[in-house]
Parts: structure tokens; sequence; C-alpha cells
């Protein structure tokens, strides 16, 4: 048999994809994914902490909401649709959107679980995936939703005592007894983590939060703003010149780096809390320094800092250090390696509007990709809010017909200007 569309990885992108395939007569999908079943972060299911986006932003309810697979209907199957009106939550607790995930995946018979797809080929008019045990899957058409992979700074690539932000839950306890710990990273991930030890470590004094940005800042949540997040500017930001493109997104860091405001009013809640009777906590908040070295001394380590305003460097000494530093783009080099995919000046994949990655013309199939696309897309690109538009324009772009009707103009804003 061979499939109108094949997904490797199955994160809530492809999960997404996945699940408005499933109505669509007649169209052939399945998504495989390495892992034994479903989880979305969880090293970051932290009591309290919720995502950041609406709950709308299901796996399908911005393309179609009537699809048996959105969150309001996994509410109703599981009994929970007035305490859910009556809690009046906008944004979900992550381990509820962990839970959505996991049920619709099981719901699925298109999601393939504990089958890792190691090499895709182009062979006799279909792309071949080669799974590490087993034939090789026939698909007209693939999509590529990998991931990401944690990141660390260079200098702390080689040490041990370095958690970072993805594995914080399984080594929470270690770090609730150890005397000092350094979490770095100014951005959702750093601001929960750095919460959480404050409120349960039983010695509140030793624990240190640094970032390389100039202030803990909030993230960018102005209704105005926010249309930066829309199919709209999407489009205008492909049509950019690749340069300014690069120039773009590290400026709207605000946009997908900053902390909600509310994590931020927590945290002074917690330090005003403790400075009551004129004793300021013992932790120290430090943004606009850089780690330059890491070394380890005895039992710990020493970060060699530098404060890029001041222009100062000091050496702090730690004994752990959570680094909530971010994830890159998972390579697909090694997965596509036999295909002649096109680069552009930086040496990255090529992405036209529809997602699509450029292939020699012999080869006649399409191979689209999810959350690898930020350089051509902008910062919507991991953007749980974006999941289901751009799953249903790539179902529209495989069965070459609208599928899915999808809306002309998404914001009030007109990005760009027309020229007269």
């Amino acid at each position: 048999m061979t499939l109108d569309l094949a997904g490797v990885g199955i994160g809530p992108f492809n999960l997404s994809l996945a699940a408005l395939a499933e109505p669509v007569p007649g169209l052939a999908v399945a998504m495989f994914e390495r892992r034994a079943e479903f989880r979305w972060h969880p090293g970051l299911l932290i009591e309290g902490t919720t995502i950041q986006v609406p709950f709308l932003a299901d796996l399908v309810s911005l393309a179609d909401p009537t699809s048996q697979l959105s969150f309001l209907n996994y509410l109703r199957e599981h009994d929970r649709l007035f305490p859910f009106y009556f809690a009046e939550r906008f944004h979900l607790p992550r381990a509820e959107y962990d839970h959505y995930c996991r049920w619709a995946s099981g719901r699925l018979k298109s999601c393939r679980f504990g089958v890792e797809i190691r090499e895709i080929r182009w062979d006799s008019g279909a792309f071949q995936l080669l799974p590490a045990d087993g034939e090789p899957i026939r698909a007209r058409n693939v999509v590529l939703g990998v991931g990401t992979s944690p990141w660390l700074p260079e200098p702390l690539r080689h040490l041990d005592f370095v958690v970072h932000a993805a594995d914080y839950l399984p080594a929470r306890d270690r770090l609730l007894t150890a005397g000092v710990v350094t979490v770095i990273g100014s951005g959702q991930s750093g601001a929960e983590i750095f919460l959480d030890l404050l409120r349960r470590r039983r010695r509140p004094d030793g624990l240190r939060w640094i970032a390389r940005t100039p202030s803990f800042a909030p993230m960018e949540y102005s209704k105005l703003g926010l249309e930066q997040f829309t199919p709209d500017y999407t489009s205008f930001f492909h049509d950019l010149d690749e340069p300014v493109r690069d120039q773009l997104v590290p400026a709207q860091w605000q946009l997908y780096k900053g902390i909600d405001a509310e994590t931020i009013a927590e945290i002074h809640d917690e330090l005003y809390r403790r400075s009551i009777g004129s004793t300021w906590p013992e932790v120290t908040l430090t943004p606009g320094v850089e780690v330059v070295s890491a070394e380890r001394d005895g039992t710990g380590i020493a970060l060699g800092l530098r404060h890029a305003q001041q222009g100062t460097t000091a050496t702090w000494h730690t004994d752990a250090v959570v680094a909530a530093t971010g994830y890159a783009e998972a390579s697909l080099d090694d997965l596509l390696g036999p295909l002649a995919v096109a680069r552009d000046a930086r040496g990255r994949p090529v992405v036209t509007r529809d997602y699509r990655l450029q292939l020699p013309e012999d080869i006649s199939g399409s191979a689209y990709v999810q959350n690898a696309e930020r350089h051509t897309h902008g910062v919507g690109a991991p953007d749980l809010g974006l999941a289901a538009w751009r799953a249903a324009s790539i179902i529209n772009s495989v069965c070459g017909r609208a599928i899915y009707d999808l809306p002309s103009r998404t914001a009030f804003t007109k990005f760009g200007l027309e020229v007269t």
C-alpha cells in the first residue's frame, strides 16, 4: 500500500494534522513516532502551570470547531464541561493539555507509536520511509514534525550537575535540597522553575536566577501584538527578503521568550511575602548576565559570568544549574540525507509558503515541515495557535483542493505597505 501522506514524529503539530485528516474520505495517512506513547514536555508539567495560548488553540478548533477531537468534546467525554464552564479558564493547565493530546492520539488509528523512522528516500515514484525495524513504508507525500531538542550554551555542555529545563521534574527533589541552585534563562520555563523552587525549597537562600536579557520582561500579550501570530503575518513575513527575516526574529524575542504577566506577579508576590518584617529574601535575581565559562569546582560548578551593560565579570560557585535555555530545531539532515533539499545562504532548508521543502524536479511528491520553518515563516512557527491552520493548509495542498475553507483574512492589522 502507498500512503497519501506519512508523518515522522507525533507532537502536537502532526497530531493536529492526523486529527484533521481523519474525516477526509479516501485520504490514507499514517503518523510514526519512536516513543511508546504521546507525551508533551513531561519534565515541565509543574503543578499550577498553564499553556500560554487560549483553549481554542487545540488540535482542531481553529480549522474545524465541529470536530470530535476538539478540547470541548474531550471535556464532554470526561463529564467535565460544567466544571470547566464554572472554572472560567481561558488558559489550560499544562497537564490537562498533555492529557487531552494523549486522549486524541488514542482515538486516531493513523498514529503509530514505537516506530522509529531513520531515513527517507525517493524511489519508484514514492517516498520510502525506512524504519529501524520492518519493511519500508511507501508514501506519495511526507510531513516532518520531528520537533526540537534541548539546547545548552557551549560552556555548560560538558558538565554534570546541569539540568536542562526539559528534565526539571525528575531532578526536582535533588534541587530542593542542594545548597546553591542557579537557574539560567529569562523565558517562561525559567520563571516557572524559579518560582517552583522558591516556593518549595526548605532553604530559600542559595537560589539564584540569571539571564542574558536586559530584564525579566513580560511576554507581549496585547491584542494587536498577538496578531503577529496570525496567518496574515506569516504571509507577510515569508515574503520578506531573507536578511530582513533574519534580523527580525531576534528583535521579536518578547513575542516568544518573555514571561506571562501572571507568573511575574506570582514571583513578586512570593518575594514580597518573604520580605515582611524588613527582611529581604536571600535570593538573587540578576538579568543582563551571560555565562562565559563553566568548570567543575569540587562538588559543584564555578560559573564565569559577564554583565553586558556594566562590562564587569564575576565567578559564582553553585551546586547545581538548571538551564532554561530553550530548544533548537532538530536537524533534518540525517532523515533527508539522500534528498537534495534546497538551502538558503545560511544552509537552512528553503520552505515554501505552503510549508513544503524545495526538492529536485524529478521528485513529484511533496515533503512538508511543521515547526522547522521559523526562519521562513516567523515566530508563529512553534506556536500552538497556528497548529490547526497549518495542518489544514497542508491537507488542502496534499488533496489539491480546499478540504478546509480557511479564512482569507485573520488580522485587523495590515502588515506591509501596499504599493500604489
